[in-house]
């Protein structure tokens, strides 16, 4: 039996986890953090390509008592105009909703249902490198023990420890222009129905809300910052010295983002948002980077969860059909370039819009209506969010207007 060790347990690892052992793949996740560390609260968006994945390994019920569904989002400018919607679903009849929910709760959803299917899954350790020849991969830890195995997954994140050793002239990752924090914030602030989505432009900063059932708002700020911060350091600005930054940024704006600031009852840590630049290779015949390790794009993508969870399909795939690992690690990754790159590509260019000022804010509001009419269907939308997995027979398809092809 083919065995693999994956260095991570966020959302790419137990759910590479999980679609290893549904292959017939021996499998064991090491994690530096303990399971109590749940890293803060922050939210993303699965979107209904990530869940279409987590249900072809039979997983979909781990997302469905989780946050709620969020299938379609309205853009604002500053001043309150309502520039237009964008559908963030699928529009295949058959297709799950993107749902938006905390990370930390998808995270121990996914481990939870990885030790369900009796994988092991070791906290507390921190993976300093990996070395591989022609017969295993070996994973050397900061405690002075190893791990030997066919196979080596680096599911650990943007930051990847684990990155240079697959390809040596990988670049660091890139710092977007940008800042991100979230908040949570009482019902009776503003009078959207739950599943509402408001992105707005605002003229110093980006803000975007959810309404969740029952009211509450889970909000998001994008604050450009030109310089990168070093590392930890918008981490350690206190949350009451965020709420008055962000209470003055978007004080000119219409809608509701200062009141929803300020009536905050939880601010998260403040990060620098960076993605990964285009790396030379994925792969080095027995270790192979996943998810954000390999491809993080920008979070304006609302796709990172949801890429490494294909990604994680994608690879079971290929090892399952594949004669040898190197052969299934290098199909992996000529199956899955072109979709990341693309999606990566169209985060970078909403990077660009969020921090626009003068002359190109005006622009953009004013040629912002117009794109999003022209693309409401779009080929591009329908790529990301009507893609499936097929598990049986390893196949991809895409919808077009509801029917797949």
């Amino acid at each position: 039996m083919t065995t693999a060790w994956i260095v991570g347990a966020g959302i790419a690892g137990p759910a590479t986890a999980i679609a290893l052992h549904k292959a017939g793949i021996d499998v064991t996740v090491a994690e530096r953090r303990h399971d109590t560390d749940d890293g803060g609260s922050s939210f993303l968006t699965l979107g209904s390509n990530g869940i279409d994945a987590l249900t072809a390994l039979d997983a979909g019920h781990v997302v469905t008592r989780l946050g709620f569904e969020t299938p379609t989002l309205t853009l604002v400018s500053g001043t309150g105009r309502v520039l237009g919607d964008s559908r963030t679903s699928a529009v295949r009849p058959d297709a799950p909703v993107s749902r938006t929910l905390r990370r930390p709760d998808l995270s121990a959803a996914l481990r939870a249902e990885a030790r369900a299917r009796g994988i092991t899954i070791e906290t507390g350790r921190v993976a300093t490198g990996v070395a591989r020849d022609d017969e295993c991969a070996r994973v050397r830890f900061a405690d002075g023990g190893e791990a030997v195995a066919d196979l080596v997954v680096a599911c650990d994140g943007i930051h990847s420890r684990l990155r240079r050793a697959v390809d040596p002239t990988a670049p660091p990752p890139a710092y977007t222009g940008l800042v991100g924090l979230a908040g949570y914030s009482p019902a009776g602030i503003t009078d959207d129905r739950p599943g509402t989505y408001r992105m707005i432009f605002g003229r110093r900063a980006f803000f975007g809300y959810a309404t969740a059932p029952g009211g509450d708002v889970w909000w998001f700020a994008n604050v450009p910052q030109p310089h990168e911060p070093g590392r930890g350091e918008v981490e350690r600005v206190e949350p009451e010295t965020w709420r008055a930054r962000l209470v003055d940024l978007f004080a000119r704006d219409a809608g509701p983002a200062t009141r929803l600031v300020d009536a905050a009852t939880e601010i998260m840590p403040a990060s620098p948002m960076h993605t990964v630049p285009r790396l030379a290779r994925w792969h080095d015949g027995r270790t192979v980077l996943i998810g954000d390790a390999a491809h993080a794009p920008s979070p304006s993508s609302g796709q990172g969860a949801s890429l490494a969870i294909e990604d994680a399909v994608v690879l079971a795939r290929a090892l399952r059909d594949a004669d040898d690992v190197p052969a299934a690690l290098g199909a992996f990754e000529a199956a899955r370039r072109r979709r990341v790159e693309t999606i990566v590509r169209q985060a970078q260019r909403v990077n660009g819009s969020k921090a626009a000022t003068g002359v190109v804010r005006v622009m953009r509001d004013l040629m912002l209506p117009w794109v999003l009419r022209a693309t409401a269907n779009s080929h591009a939308l329908r790529e990301t969010y009507d893609h499936h997995l097929s598990w049986q027979t390893g196949t991809d398809t895409v919808s077009t207007s509801g029917t797949s092809r």
